[in-house]
């Protein structure tokens, strides 16, 4: 299933829910142009989905990529924001919306 496709299945299941309406593709460092896949600002939480990791060709799970990854992941840390990254899995089987649902109780 693409990236694209998972982020839409995610965000299905959070309107679902009746969870906020997150923030799409939200820059949240102006200098490195970094997005998100779906930022809640007021609570500071991102949440990328990773897709492709499976697959053995994707950047996530190559050198470069997961380095890339692993900067981009830290330096919003660093910035204040609680970071979760989710795979397509955890879309399917409802772990990404019970992390999302945590976060947003806990940190909001």
């Amino acid at each position: 299933m693409s990236k694209s496709q998972l982020e839409a299945d995610l965000l299905f299941q959070m309107r679902a829910v009746g969870l906020p309406e997150p923030e799409r593709e939200f820059r949240f460092d102006s200098v490195r142009m970094w997005r998100a896949d779906f930022a809640w600002i007021d609570q500071a939480i991102i949440v990328e989905v990773m897709g492709g990791i499976w697959a053995g060709k994707g950047k996530h799970v190559r050198g470069k990529g997961y380095d890339a990854d692993c900067e981009k992941q830290n330096a919003a840390v660093l910035a204040g924001w609680l970071y979760l990254r989710v795979t397509g899995m955890m879309v399917e089987d409802g772990r990404a919306l019970a992390y999302v649902e945590r976060a947003l109780k806990e940190w909001g």
